[in-house]
């Protein structure tokens, strides 16, 4: 090796190595004879560093498994914290499980008489389950879909109604401020502006007139009349920039289509998928309303309210909530380290377990391992993990979150390199700050891909985690703060319906709808600042989504599974 090559060449690879053992501080050069003393060294003095995670849970490498009298028993040493007969344990593969009781196994001693022969020692019992303490197998609720059906009225409900003697009879008088606001009937299509030109009539000038002109009306065809709210005069005072009105003339649906298609043409020349993912077409087959009629428009995605417990799936009723997750955790634990009951670490113990399947007895993996829960471990809540892209996989996944200070995250399509996401997966409760790993299987169930790696976050049932779509129009027609948008809908019933959410632009612009044009889905639009033609005007929609319910997951169920894509989440 050159000498003047030397230092960049160590210097590459410590910075290598560093990426994925930080640790690590030198690298040895092995044609050296002091760095060869010196690798010597640190192969004699380094030791491993210990498992944080894994301190105070109890694990048992088997040395010999058995099937014995109905239940599965697999002999070991106690490893890593006290366990406990009153706690589950967890059989790889097969899940979880309970304890019948717990013997003693030491090794046999030595004949006295030195003849090489051995004496067996006779096991005692060291603990067994408590029937009040002991952890069930319930992992999920069972919910009772009739819970929230309405029952039928008693007798002195009936009673009480007829007589006039029911509570909710006696109406309250509105408060002030709250009065409704009067309501105009006018023909469909009509404007703002159109409509303050039109005088009411009183009713008192009706009368015979009126009558009269009723039985005009039934001869001819009746135009269709929407109402519209009348605004007081402190919501009259606006400003009159930038509301000149424009001539306006529909096309063809012919042409409508072939400018349509043109322009977004270029706009998938452009790329913009890259900059904005959440970025659809609206369909033109089926009414917007109709095909987004489960999002919502949100002012603010990090402030704006959202009601956690609204429109829960029935999944929601099967899985444990916590009042306060740390609390419970530090009980949890303080309660494991007094338990007086529990066999102590460096134990040699027989652990019989109840239930457990024979074919357990005859598996082959290497090695067998059982590992003991903390007390509720078992039951089922919504977890979130905070996970890594690893840098080898070039697959796509479609879980992650993004940030809110209302507890509202953004559903992530895709999961991005160097970027730290949140998973929310259906899953047994956690304690501590547990690893993860993400495995997407292959057709090979020994091999399978490694998606991500990561830690448990926390159990948090009032997480939302919402879907983003947006609708994106071009400004047709500009003004200084008024455009003309067209292609972002596509009929005039549309325009109305989502009329109350927000606008946006590419270039940072917000504003409102301000009325519908022509029959095509063109609206007008007033901004806060002047826009430019060569921008493009969104609304961003949202749409809370589910994880979806996850079972436990078994070597011989999943072979030849491979990638079946069910990976997207519930909405």
């Amino acid at each position: 090796m050159d000498s003047k090559a030397k230092p960049g060449i160590l210097k590459s690879l410590l910075s290598f190595i560093q990426y994925f053992v930080p640790s690590q501080a030198r690298v040895f050069d092995l044609h050296t004879g002091s760095d060869k003393l010196n690798a010597l060294r640190a192969l004699c003095e380094g030791k491993p560093e210990a498992v944080n995670w894994r301190e105070g849970r109890p694990y048992i490498l088997g040395e010999k498994v058995e099937w014995s009298d109905g239940s599965l028993a697999i002999t070991g040493v106690v490893r890593g914290g006290p366990l406990s007969a009153n706690r589950l344990v967890h059989l790889p593969n097969y899940g979880d499980y309970q304890i019948s009781k717990i013997l003693s196994a030491p090794l046999p001693r030595q004949a006295k008489s030195g003849h090489g022969g051995s004496m067996d020692v006779e096991s005692t019992m060291l603990a067994e389950p408590d029937a009040e303490d002991a952890d069930s197998l319930v992992s999920s609720n069972d919910p009772d879909d009739l819970a929230n059906e309405q029952t039928w009225p008693t007798e002195e409900e009936i009673q009480e109604a007829q007589k006039g003697q029911h509570v909710g009879d006696i109406i309250p008088e509105a408060k002030k401020g709250t009065t409704p606001k009067v309501v105009r009937r006018l023909p469909k299509g009509t404007s703002e502006y159109q409509a303050a030109w039109i005088v009411d009539e009183s009713d008192e000038e009706g009368g015979e007139d009126g009558e009269r002109e009723g039985e005009e009306v039934e001869m001819e065809e009746e135009e269709e009349m929407v109402e519209m709210p009348v605004k007081d005069e402190d919501d009259m005072e606006m400003t009159t920039e930038g509301l000149r009105s424009v001539a306006f003339q529909d096309l063809d649906m012919e042409e409508e289509g072939r400018q349509l298609k043109d322009w977004r043409e270029r706009k998938r020349e452009e790329e913009d998928d890259l900059q904005f993912p959440d970025e659809i077409d609206t369909p033109m087959d089926i009414s917007a309303r109709v095909r987004f009629q489960r999002y919502r428009g949100l002012r603010s995605f990090r402030t704006s309210p959202w009601d956690p417990y609204e429109n829960l799936p029935r999944d929601y009723a099967r899985i444990f909530q916590f009042e306060d997750f740390k609390r419970t955790e530090r009980a949890v634990k303080r309660r494991a380290e007094e338990d007086l009951t529990a066999v102590a670490v460096g134990t040699r113990v027989t652990v019989y377990l109840k239930d457990a399947p024979e074919e357990a007895a005859q598996s082959v993996q290497s090695p067998y391992i059982i590992f003991g829960l903390l007390q509720h471990e078992h039951k089922k809540s919504v977890l979130n993990f905070t996970v890594q892209r690893n840098t080898e996989y070039d697959g796509q996944h479609t879980r992650g979150g993004g940030r809110g200070a209302n507890n509202v995250h953004k559903f992530e399509k895709f999961l991005k390199h160097g970027v730290t996401s949140v998973m929310t997966t259906y899953g047994p409760i956690a304690f501590g700050s547990q690893p993860c790993l993400l495995l997407r299987e292959t057709n090979d169930a020994q091999a399978p891909e490694l998606v991500a790696t990561g830690s448990f976050l926390n159990t948090d049932t009032t997480r939302v985690v919402t879907k983003r779509i947006i609708l994106s129009g071009h400004p047709f027609k500009v003004h200084r703060k008024t455009a003309t948008v067209r292609y972002m809908l596509f009929n005039a019933e549309d325009v109305h319906y989502f009329k109350p959410i927000q606008l946006h632009t590419k270039h940072g612009r917000t504003g409102h709808i301000r009325e519908s044009l022509g029959t095509h889905g063109y609206f007008k639009a007033h901004f806060d600042g002047q826009i430019s033609q060569m921008d493009t005007v969104c609304m961003s929609l949202y749409k809370r989504v589910y994880p979806k319910w996850s079972e436990l997951w078994r070597e011989d169920a999943s072979r030849g599974a491979g990638d079946d894509g069910g990976d997207q989440m519930e909405e």
